[in-house]
């Protein structure tokens, strides 16, 4: 007959007191199924002081067996109020925070939401582009042939305006055909193009020298040099004719917004897919839950509506709302969101479920804990958002040289300006004010300022899809280099929760003897060795007994009668009080130690009946890690506060490169900095609250995402599943981005050192050539377009 030892600080009561009929009766609410009852109910349950009521006995069983599952806080945290405005922030520059969207003050690109929304309504910046893009197309292509297409159309464009129009206006010596330029052109500059200038003009009054420095400076010299012209041709030096034809750019400057038009469309376009991993990650949230109401009715409210304490119904095929505790029911739930894990994992009461993980089978009820902001999805968010906005030491290097490098390209436009001026062929102002459109145009540092950034995001959206949530771009960029890895052992390594390995009957016992035996008396017993036992009987449907004179022998064991028997669990030390002869079995209990068990021996009336063996197993996917870390050349430490038998146990069952035992926090932290100073760069993985100073300390912190909130805290890297396969997913994705960021600085550069001398001229002694501003303001957009490709292709890459 199983029997259970109440905890020393509960007591059921089943009689009325006899005062209770002179008290007006009080509305209660049932723990349990949250049902109303009557404060003068029989069926009540002392818990720590404090009376609970219940409608049924089964409710009050419930309770008695798992007191902590069901009890609700006193008062219920009220959900956030729903965030209305939407911060801003510029992809390059982090710092930056803004109320509403618009342009980065520092760089010029346009500004995105600090943290992706399900639906981020409309891309006011996007849309502007684009409609800004069509416009200036429509204008651009007739502007192309009345300036191009003398060559291929088979009539002359001036002839038929002049012969429409009776000829050219009297008050100017301009023909129609060059007046129409200056009117198709003079919307796309002053319109569409007007981002571009209000952008260029503010980084020359802030001094922060961009890429629209560049672009505005182009654009603008082109366009008031040609309607100088056109208004006022005899002004002009005989050095910009070249015989009676106007020198007119209204073509240029027209085309060349609106390919940076064009480059910008597809530029806002590919960063709106960057974020996609995070949008993702939301939609697994449902946006409705059922609460359960006092009275027993069900009510559908939206997620927003849900409170700490509310009691919700989680349906077969629904998504599990909030993160919380199952009070009632039982399930499987899928859970391969957060564990990776294809078997749905069994649910009942007392269970953890996590929100947006999917209810498979049958329904229960849960206690809300976690909400809004405070759930693991959203805190997986939160992380990766702030991770994409991070700054890489290698993008503050690439930031520091787009900075000097604007003013070189200024520099070096004036310089082939002047020689173009007094060494180049006629019109020699002409030209030389041409070449130094283009030099300014193409060489626009545009792509140099999206090699890093794009990268980074678009790597930590990969990595927060496999499970590895990386905290920091720092952390991503050092992954790569790391040597060494210092691992905690119970929770990283192991599982963290001891279980029974070994029963062995000894006297011609039955195992089940031994084990029931065993978990009787450790029933009340709240320690992890006892809970394993205990789980172990659960599991095997082994019986439990009543124990009698139960006694606790501190340091040694427990002892009690059972079924009139005198039964003692407990380590060596206790059978030698009793005089239990253990010799026989000394060999097997030896090895068992060796394997990292702790032995406990059961007698029954001063004979050894049996023992157990327990322990905290290695995780099955702990091997299959430690075999890719090393072979990807990087050694394994262990650091473990546990006892030196069981960490030299599996330290070497892995192959682990070296191992200590027995140490305090600040050890790790310590050797962690001994490490460091032999040239060493470290991450440290764990779990718990005493690895938070080696993992703060570690060039590279990681996080058991089963673990403790400090530890996630701490560390720069979280390994959602709490699989140590993430270490070596982690340091393959930081390889991949870092030569995804060295090909899109090698582009950028390369790009930058061929174009930027033949936008000079310095193919015109030889073949001729004279780069036009519009060929090179397409250059320039095709560079960044293709450094965004090369950033995206990270999506897909095998790591």
């Amino acid at each position: 007959m199983a029997h259970s030892h109440a905890h020393p600080h509960e007591s059921s009561i089943h009689e009325h007191e006899s005062s209770a009929a002179k008290r007006s009766v009080a509305q209660m609410t049932d723990p349990v199924c949250g049902m109303q009852v009557d404060s003068d109910s029989a069926l009540r349950h002392a818990y720590q002081g404090q009376p609970y009521y219940f409608c049924s006995i089964n409710c009050l069983a419930k309770f008695q067996a798992s007191p902590d599952t069901y009890i609700r806080p006193t008062t219920k945290t009220p959900a956030p109020e729903p965030t209305t405005g939407v911060i801003y922030t510029c992809p390059m520059h982090p710092q930056i925070r803004a109320p509403a969207p618009g342009a980065c003050p520092i760089c010029g690109m346009a500004l995105e939401p600090l943290t992706p929304v399900i639906a981020e309504g409309r891309n006011v910046e996007l849309e502007s582009m684009t409609r800004r893009f069509w416009v200036g197309l429509v204008l651009s292509i007739p502007l192309l042939f009345m300036t191009m297409g003398r060559m291929i159309l088979p009539f002359d464009i001036d002839a038929v305006l002049n012969g429409l129009f009776s000829g050219a206006p009297h008050w100017m010596k301009a023909s129609w055909s060059q007046c129409v330029q200056g009117l198709l052109a003079t919307p796309v500059v002053l319109w569409c193009g007007w981002p571009f200038l209000a952008r260029g003009w503010k980084s020359f009054v802030t001094w922060q020298l961009n890429m629209f420095s560049l672009i505005g400076l182009g654009v603008a010299a082109a366009y008031v040099f040609s309607v100088f012209a056109l208004f006022f041709p005899d002004a002009l030096p005989q050095a910009f004719r070249h015989g009676r034809e106007l020198p007119l750019y209204f073509e240029a400057a027209a085309v060349i917004v609106t390919l940076v038009l064009l480059g910008q469309v597809l530029e806002l376009r590919a960063r709106s897919r960057t974020s996609s991993a995070i949008r993702d990650l939301l939609k697994l949230a449902p946006q409705t839950a059922v609460r359960v109401q006092q009275d027993g009715s069900e009510e559908t409210v939206p997620l927003e509506s849900v409170a700490v304490g509310d009691t919700l119904r989680v349906k077969p095929g629904s998504k599990i709302p909030v993160d919380g505790v199952v009070i009632d029911g039982r399930s499987s739930v899928d859970e391969s969101m957060i564990t990776g894990e294809s078997i749905p994992a069994e649910k009942f009461a007392g269970s953890k479920v996590t929100g947006a993980t999917v209810n498979q089978t049958g329904t229960f009820l849960m206690r809300a804990e976690k909400i809004g902001s405070d759930t693991l999805l959203a805190r997986i968010v939160q992380m990766v958002a702030e991770a994409g906005r991070s700054r890489a030491p290698i993008q503050k290097l690439a930031d520091q040289v787009s900075g000097w490098f604007v003013l070189a390209v200024i520099g070096m436009a004036v310089v082939a300006f002047l020689v173009w001026t007094f060494a180049g062929p006629a019109p020699a102002l002409a030209n030389a004010l041409v070449v130094a459109i283009s030099v300014l145009i193409i060489a626009c540092p545009c792509a140099l300022g999206l090699a890093t950034p794009v990268s980074i995001i678009v790597g930590v959206g990969r990595g927060a899809r496999e499970g590895v949530l990386i905290k920091d771009a720092e952390a991503l960029e050092l992954m790569e280099k790391v040597d060494t890895v210092v691992v905690d052992k119970t929770g990283t390594l192991t599982e963290g929760k001891p279980r029974v390995q070994t029963v062995v009957a000894a006297s011609g016992q039955p195992e089940s003897l031994v084990l029931g035996y065993a978990a009787s008396l450790e029933g009340a017993s709240e320690h992890p060795l006892a809970q394993a036992i205990i789980n172990r009987a659960k599991e095997s449907a082994t019986t439990m007994s009543r124990v009698d004179s139960f006694e606790s022998v501190p340091g040694k064991g427990v002892k009690g009668k059972i079924e009139g028997h005198a039964v003692s669990l407990g380590n060596a030390r206790l059978m030698d009080d009793m005089a239990v002869d253990c010799s026989s079995v000394a060999v097997d209990t030896d090895r068992l130690r060796e394997a990292g068990q702790t032995v406990m021996y059961l007698a029954t009336d001063g004979i050894l009946a049996g023992y157990i063996g327990v322990a905290d197993p290695v995780k099955g996917t702990t091997p299959d890690a430690v075999r890719q870390l090393r072979a990807s050349g990087i050694e394994i430490v262990m650091l473990t506060g546990d006892n030196p038998v069981t960490a030299y146990a599996v330290a070497k069952a892995l192959m682990l490169d070296g191992v200590k035992a027995g140490v305090l926090p600040e050890d790790k932290y310590k050797h962690v900095q001994e490490l460091q100073q032999k040239g060493h760069v470290v991450a440290m993985a764990g779990d718990g609250v005493n690895d938070a100073p080696a993992l703060a300390q570690a060039n590279v912190g990681i996080a058991m995402g089963t673990g403790t909130d400090v530890a996630m805290n701490s560390a720069r890297v979280v390994l959602v599943k709490g699989d140590l396969r993430g270490i070596a997913r982690a340091r393959a994705l930081s390889v991949a981005t870092m030569r995804n960021i060295r090909q899109n600085l090698f582009f950028a550069f390369a790009y930058n050192a061929v174009g930027i001398p033949v936008a000079a001229g310095v193919l015109y002694p030889w073949l001729g050539i004279v780069l036009s501003p519009i060929i090179a303001s397409a250059a320039m957009a095709l560079s960044s377009v293709s450094v965004i490709g090369n950033a995206l292709r990270l999506r897909t890459a095998r790591t």
